[in-house]
């Protein structure tokens, strides 16, 4: 639903997420005492459509985790082929550099790089993609370095098969599922970093609609407005839960 909430927001959306209407601030959702059916969830603080805004936000959640996910996705999987078949002094720097990763805490890692190189989508995707590979290289490290001992591979290294050809025809099949079952489950946790860093003012920046932003732009108003953060949480929830299900759905089909 998330997905095609995304591709169809402009047709779907009643209003331009955008436009400020300051003769209806902080309308009340259609079904409340003032509210108005042309708005159905509601105004913020600059007149603006909250539903149009939480539709259009879903565009900015998904395209941000989706994207991260590849580049991290990539990146783990590639060092984790290397590392695991290789081993040696690949394994051990590799994981040398997994354990200085894990010595700083991931979110505080990326507010010091958003801070210094300055927020945007583009710098956005490629810190939450350089800062969450080492969960695809832990776990496609671990897989290789059983899958290398099964009797295929050393029967097919035995006949003079070359290395790479043996990880791209033997290998990575073998760790392709348990790959995509962690990606699906990565976009939720992207999308909450993304809306995390979005509300502390360093993702996605106006006039771009993000659920994060919302969510800022709304907590001074929780005591008297409170639909206009109440709605991009419920967004943000259910997006969530739903690529969960998805994952644990995956996950039981390919094992």
């Amino acid at each position: 639903i998330s997905c095609l909430t995304a591709i169809f927001a402009p047709v779907i959306a009643p209003h331009d997420p955008a436009q400020i209407n300051t003769a209806h601030m902080f309308l009340p959702p259609a079904w409340m005492d003032g509210g108005m059916k042309e708005y159905l969830l509601g105004t913020d603080n600059l007149g603006r459509d909250v539903l149009s805004r939480v539709i259009y936000g879903t565009r900015i959640s998904l395209i941000v985790g989706i994207m991260a996910v590849v580049v991290s996705g990539a990146i783990g999987l590639f060092l984790g082929l290397i590392a695991g078949y290789y081993g040696g002094f690949i394994d051990n720097a590799l994981m040398r550099i997994v354990d200085a990763f894990l010595a700083i805490p991931n979110i505080l890692f990326m507010l010091v790089i958003l801070g210094v190189l300055g927020p945007s989508l583009l710098t956005l995707i490629i810190v939450l993609g350089v800062t969450n590979w080492i969960i695809y290289a832990r776990m496609i490290r671990g897989e290789v370095l059983s899958i290398k001992e099964r009797d295929y591979v050393i029967a097919s290294r035995s006949i003079g098969t070359k290395n790479l050809q043996i990880i791209f025809k033997h290998v990575l099949p073998n760790v392709f599922s348990s790959f995509i079952v962690i990606s699906t489950l990565s976009v939720a946790t992207t999308i909450i970093l993304e809306a995390s860093l979005s509300f502390l003012g360093l993702g996605v920046q106006p006039p771009t609609v993000s659920w994060g932003g919302m969510l800022s732009e709304g907590r001074n108003h929780l005591a008297t407005s409170w639909w206009i953060a109440t709605f991009p949480g419920i967004a943000i929830t259910m997006t969530v839960l739903g690529i969960i299900f998805m994952g644990d759905w995956l996950r039981d089909l390919l094992d």
